[in-house]
């Protein structure tokens, strides 16, 4: 069988979340949608840091909840992760979630 030279290789995320957070679900969900577009990539969604929610595509950092102190786009992350399955080098996301914090 020859292999397709439009094929690349793996295209591994990895995202690290807090567990003090309980931010397992939403790592689920990304999972599911960056799934969803990307079939092929290969999502680790692992317990780490306190406050945590790191997206790493082949080991580069793409998107830090530690340092943005919010939750990353989850249609951007899919986009991200789709456009680096096609040959891309991945790039930051800027995109971030609403936050519906009302304090009364």
């Amino acid at each position: 069988m020859m292999s397709n030279p439009n094929k690349v290789q793996n295209t591994k995320v990895e995202i690290e979340f807090c567990k003090v957070c309980d931010y397992g679900g939403h790592c689920l969900a990304l999972a599911k949608q960056i799934k969803k577009s990307s079939p092929e990539a290969e999502v680790d969604c692992k317990k780490g840091r306190q406050g945590s929610f790191e997206v790493l595509v082949n080991n580069k950092l793409v998107y830090s909840k530690l340092q943005t102190m919010a939750l990353p786009d989850y249609e951007e992350v899919a986009e991200v992760v789709q456009e680096v399955c096609g040959g891309a080098e991945p790039r930051k996301i800027k995109g971030q979630q609403e936050v519906n914090c009302v304090i009364s």
